[in-house]
């Protein structure tokens, strides 16, 4: 069986392909502005099984993946920032504060949509103007949802998480392996040998 990764996401490619996961990349083809809505929590995994079912529509014979993650301040969804001054905004919007990161999750097998979420809860630090104005210059919080990445530079401002680590990265790793288990599937399975 061939597992289908729905996502153009650098980081899900290298979380996946650090676990020694095979897979192929297909970019879904979804409109997610009007699915985006409070609760994140079931906005996500809504996103996620649009994501997973755009991709299955067109390769058969496949285990499809796909994953959505959104940071949520104040009741607030923060997607990846449009330029400079929105990832400026962002980070003195997170800074001094705890914020969520939700991650739906849906796997796609034989017909059925298989979904799960992970919420973890991230601590960020005070940040001067010079510590935003760092972080904006490594060009590091553009691609990125809040604006930053805990894997990165932005590691420095994170004081504590409760939750999954891999969650904030962009694919919550153990939820992923329960996900495979709830379709009947070892992740390991997918993984090469040795």
């Amino acid at each position: 069986m061939k597992l289908i990764l729905a996502s153009s996401s650098p980081r899900r490619q290298d979380i996946l392909s650090s676990l020694g996961v095979l897979f192929d990349v297909a970019v879904p083809h979804v409109d997610e502005r009007g699915l985006l809505r409070i609760p994140y929590e079931d906005a996500v995994v809504e996103i996620a099984v649009e994501k997973v079912k755009s991709v299955a529509n067109v390769i058969r014979n496949a285990v499809v993946l796909a994953a959505d993650t959104v940071v949520v301040v104040d009741d607030r969804a923060l997607g990846k920032p449009v330029d400079r001054e929105d990832a400026r905004d962002m980070l003195k919007l997170l800074a001094g504060r705890v914020h969520v990161v939700v991650t739906g999750l849906a796997l796609y097998r034989e017909g059925k949509v298989f979904t799960s979420k992970e919420i973890t809860k991230v601590w960020f630090c005070d940040m001067s103007d010079d510590d935003i104005e760092f972080y904006l210059n490594t060009t590091e919080p553009m691609d990125k949802a809040g604006g930053y990445a805990i894997q990165g530079y932005g590691s420095m401002f994170i004081k504590r998480i409760d939750g999954c680590y891999f969650n904030v990265v962009g694919l919550p790793v153990f939820r992923l392996r329960m996900l495979f288990q709830q379709a009947g599937l070892n992740i390991v399975d997918f993984m090469k040998e040795g």
